[in-house]
């Protein structure tokens, strides 16, 4: 059963079928490098003024067709303040990156804010990512265990939904290539089966699809080298989907548009019960040069066109998707 809090913020992020529909905006070094390039500067050297803006920009013209939109209290409040009345507002709590000089990407929750500042500030629901591999040594994972297991009991004392983006990961193997593509399937599995556990009392688990479509047999991403056909990256969507006991929601995780709309139609070919998606860069990332070297006019005149088509695309995918509340056994979000 959830609680009232729970039950509440996870109505103000879904739509009337209790599908989450929501667009992420919460980066911030990845955006910096993203315009940074545009720019023809160095990542520091972006201006905060440029983040705040196109954050605004993104979320003004966006969140009318969102059930909710994901920001960063460091460079967004402004933008969650512009959104759409229909869409409700996710925080992120973790700070930007990992010490790379210290082994196991491990987490830090951003300085002068706690859950209960958040939800002032107008959080629904309360995010956090992790990077994690069931592959790393076990003081690494104990260590994040226990670090999600704290958030989860600083959410259910402030009676807020808590939703875990898990990025998967290797030290020894790039992400985006074909040796991690052969492992991420069981990477995937196993990190949603252990963050299922009451224990972490997450609510939502967000979550990359359980293959590398670049590496899909058939895809439209034109592989160079296939990993799987059709019909093993079906059974990795639905071995990911019945590992989880939680309501999961999918992550575009930089792809393009058009990459993560042929996902969404494989999860469905699956019949994986994803309960939504909280889709980022897939939706605004064309956006960045027009705004840099047009302005936020122009960048507002793209997001009406072309943005507005990426999220209504994704959206049209979501009529397959299973209601939150079902993970709880209810027949309505009011019931649960």
């Amino acid at each position: 059963m959830l609680s009232p809090g729970k039950r509440k913020g996870l109505k103000a992020v879904s739509n009337a079928r209790g599908v989450i529909a929501a667009l992420a905006i919460d980066q911030r070094s990845a955006l910096r490098s993203l315009f940074a390039k545009a720019m023809g500067v160095e990542p520091e050297a972006v201006p905060r003024p440029a983040l705040e803006q196109f954050k605004e920009a993104v979320s003004r013209v966006l969140t009318p067709h969102a059930s909710a939109i994901l920001l960063d209290p460091e460079y967004g409040l402004s933008a969650a303040r512009q959104r759409a009345n229909n869409a409700g507002l996710l925080l992120a709590y973790e700070q930007t990156g990992y010490d790379r000089a210290v082994p196991g990407r491990l987490p830090h929750l951003l300085n002068g804010y706690s859950v209960e500042r958040l939800v002032a500030e107008g959080a629904d629901c309360i995010k956090i990512l992790l990077y994690y591999s069931p592959f790393s040594h076990p003081s690494i994972n104990n260590q994040k265990h226990a670090w999600v297991q704290r958030i989860g009991a600083e959410c259910a004392s402030s009676d807020v939904p808590f939703f875990l983006e898990l990025v998967g990961y290797d030290d020894a193997i790039e992400e985006k290539g074909i040796e991690f593509a052969r492992i991420k399937p069981e990477v995937t599995a196993v990190s949603m089966e252990e963050f299922s556990k009451p224990e972490y009392a997450v609510d939502v688990i967000k979550v990359g699809v359980p293959v590398n479509m670049a590496f899909v047999e058939g895809s439209r991403s034109n592989p160079a080298s296939a990993v799987y056909n059709r019909k093993e990256a079906i059974a990795h969507f639905v071995r990911a989907a019945a590992s989880a006991r939680k309501p999961f929601i999918y992550l575009s995780e930089g792809v393009s548009n058009e990459t993560f709309n042929e996902a969404l139609e494989l999860a469905a070919e699956a019949g994986a019960n994803f309960s939504g998606v909280l889709c980022g860069r897939a939706t605004w990332k064309d956006g960045v040069p027009i705004f840099a070297q047009k302005g936020v006019r122009a960048l507002e005149e793209w997001l009406s066109n072309q943005g507005t088509q990426n999220i209504q695309q994704l959206n049209a995918r979501l009529g397959r998707a299973t209601p939150w509340f079902e993970f709880y056994g209810s027949p309505s979000a009011g019931a649960v």
